[in-house]
């Protein structure tokens, strides 16, 4: 990049503010300057202090979160929220377990320890701009290649597998033929279920997140349900296009769709239409999962559930149920069902048709 000094200025401006508190070499790192280079827009920004991130911190006034066992700070400057790390070196001391850190003397030892080359440089943020690319991401950037670090990068990591599926699917990249042939070995089994969760959601809130995963898929380290992949895309569209889809958590939905194994949905989605009535009771004893991945399968009623059949409500409570002599306990509960379904299918109106359907109902199991 011709103005690197410029450009970010241009991107990061809050920098200032932070330049003018640092006594320390302080640098831009990582996902920040490798989309500063790409001219993608603004990511997160995380900073590297060679000295005390928390002291740095401290400088600018403001509320911030520590995170003291990897020595990283999160603050708000000019209200953007910025990650200050000290500058760390990492060991393993197993495959896929928490690393070890320690403070680094300087930003290359940091740098050493970061997944892919393109997310391996650093640029200080001092005003002059250089960068700092001790492993030749900016080439990598240019050519767009992903390549790890060392031969035990996948080892010490396995998670870093699912990331460069994540990253190949948003930019487009390519594995270079060393680093393939490393990640189809990696062993995701040495990570912890809530570590490869975690990873496996932030790929699937990427836009393109159906690519991350058939290419995970196709190095081996998953096994897509049969029509996952347009399962998930069904999903992606369903999310864009309709809002009340927001009821369901759209990253566990597409990891559902991926991986599976199909549950609830398919039948529902194969069912005919019900009716308003049938179609609540169906809907309110289903995980919110299910629902969302039989919609996406076509299921139509499901939208009229969600929009407007779930929020009819009754005039009568189960106080007025008790007051008419039905005991607390299950008969009330299928009194009101009753009422509602009554509601639901146009055969009951108004406050006194509810209370007899329901007492009728009641009375027939109490």
């Amino acid at each position: 990049m011709a103005d690197l000094a410029a450009a970010l200025r241009h991107a990061h401006p809050e920098l200032e503010v932070v330049r003018k508190q640092a006594e320390e070499p302080v640098y831009l790192v990582g996902g920040a300057v490798r989309d500063l280079l790409l001219g993608r827009p603004r990511a997160d920004v995380d900073l590297v202090v060679v000295g005390d991130a928390a002291a740095l911190a401290q400088r600018f006034g403001g509320p911030a979160v520590e995170h003291e066992r990897f020595g990283t700070v999160k603050v708000e400057v000019e209200g953007h929220e910025i990650d200050i790390a000290t500058a760390r070196s990492e060991s393993y001391p197993a495959p896929g377990a928490l690393p070890v850190v320690v403070p680094a003397e300087d930003i290359d030892a940091d740098l050493g320890r970061r997944d892919f080359t393109i997310n391996a440089m650093a640029i200080p943020i001092d005003g002059e701009a250089r960068l700092a690319d001790p492993h030749g991401g900016e080439g990598d950037l240019k050519e767009g290649i992903l390549r790890i670090l060392h031969p035990r990068s996948f080892e010490d990591d396995p998670t870093r597998a699912i990331r460069a599926a994540r990253y190949a699917a948003r930019l487009g990249f390519r594995l270079d033929p060393e680093t393939e042939e490393l990640l189809r070995k990696a062993d995701l089994d040495t990570v912890s279920a809530d570590r490869r969760r975690a990873e496996l959601e932030r790929l699937a809130g990427e836009e393109t997140a159906p690519r991350g995963y058939e290419l995970l898929a196709e190095w081996g380290l998953i096994e897509l349900r049969d029509g996952g992949l347009e399962l998930m895309q069904a999903v992606a569209d369903l999310f864009e296009r309709e809002h009340w889809a927001q009821f369901a958590p759209r990253e566990e939905v597409l990891i559902s769709a991926a991986l599976g194994p199909p549950g609830g949905e398919e039948l529902l989605a194969s069912m005919w239409p019900p009716t308003p009535g049938e179609g609540v009771e169906l809907a309110e004893q289903r995980d919110p999962v299910e629902l969302a991945l039989a919609r996406a399968m076509g299921a139509d009623w499901i939208e009229h559930y969600l929009t407007a059949w779930k929020n009819v409500t009754l005039e009568i409570d189960g106080n007025d149920l008790v007051e008419a002599g039905i005991p607390e306990g299950p008969a009330v509960g299928r009194g009101l069902r009753a009422a509602r379904r009554g509601r639901l299918e146009g055969e009951v109106w108004g406050r006194d048709q509810e209370l007899a359907a329901a007492l009728e109902a009641a009375r027939g199991v109490a």
